[in-house]
């Protein structure tokens, strides 16, 4: 390895987004990590002019620069997949964020392909492994249209926890918000991001998800100025109160080197309105 000081490498694989601190850890005590041919040992310190291999990966030297940090929102719409490439060729959200040179986007989490509203991608690993982590306890509010008769007593059942096949779940928050007859409108709070768990809950009391678009991921709220499709940088204080959602001290880094891109607007995107939120039920 390089006679530099360098950083940890679980520490550098981390910020890199390939993985948690705890699970680069595991694969380094796996012997799965391997520092210029040698299997790398907990507590070795790398600089960017090692060679790195994760399993049969070569880690890239940029990835092992310090980046600067950048957070943006993504209002997504309906029929996006959040992944880098679809082998059926369906449109993705990569495909709408601002070209960044020297660094990759990292997104928060995902959202099925019916489902819509805010995403966030960094440049951060660190970060964006911290705010997906479930020990963080981070709060994603969803405005939710049901189909179906739902009483007083199923809203409790959902504040309560349901039993779903891959084990208990709960709204931590409902607020009616409005609608008519079968078809109603709700706000609703969850502290996971298990996979399609709003529709889960609701159809386990028998209501079918008819609309689903997330408008809050912890601090950070979905702006009516950032329309469908578009995007827009995080500012400061928005920043701020991501990284301390995320535990995470602010600390000052290199900068990197963008291609600027203007962000785009789907061709047909709908105008929408969402109903306003109803003062919370007692």
């Amino acid at each position: 390895m390089s006679d530099l000081p360098g950083e940890r490498l679980q520490k550098v694989l981390a910020n890199a987004g390939l993985g948690s601190r705890r699970e680069i850890e595991r694969r380094i005590e796996a012997g799965e990590v391997r520092v210029n041919g040698k299997v790398a040992s907990l507590g070795d310190r790398v600089t960017p002019e090692d060679r790195i291999t994760l399993g049969k990966q070569r880690v890239g030297s940029w990835r092992l620069q310090e980046q600067q940090r950048r957070v943006i929102i993504y209002n997504k719409p309906e029929g996006e997949v959040v992944t880098k490439s679809d082998p059926e060729g369906r449109p993705t959200v990569f495909s709408r964020l601002p070209i960044i040179k020297g660094s990759r986007w990292i997104a928060v989490g995902r959202l099925d392909l019916n489902t819509s509203g805010l995403l966030l991608f960094t440049t951060d690993g660190q970060l964006a492994n911290k705010l997906m982590h479930p020990s963080q306890q981070i709060e994603r509010e969803y405005a939710v249209r049901v189909h179906g008769e739902v009483t007083p007593a199923q809203l409790q059942q959902l504040v309560n926890g349901i039993e779903l096949e891959d084990g208990p779940a709960r709204f931590e928050d409902i607020v009616e918000s409005g609608g008519e007859g079968t078809n109603r409108w709700f706000h609703v709070v969850i502290m996971e991001g298990r996979k399609r768990e709003v529709r889960r809950l609701w159809e386990a009391i028998d209501c079918k998800v008819s609309r689903l678009k997330r408008v809050r991921f912890g601090p950070i709220i979905l702006d009516s100025a950032t329309s469908v499709g578009r995007w827009r940088d995080l500012d400061s204080k928005e920043t701020q109160a991501l990284l301390e959602a995320a535990g995470i001290e602010e600390k000052k880094v290199t900068q990197t080197t963008e291609t600027p891109r203007k962000p785009v607007t789907p061709k047909k995107a709908p105008a929408k309105k969402w109903p306003a939120r109803k003062k919370r039920r007692d």
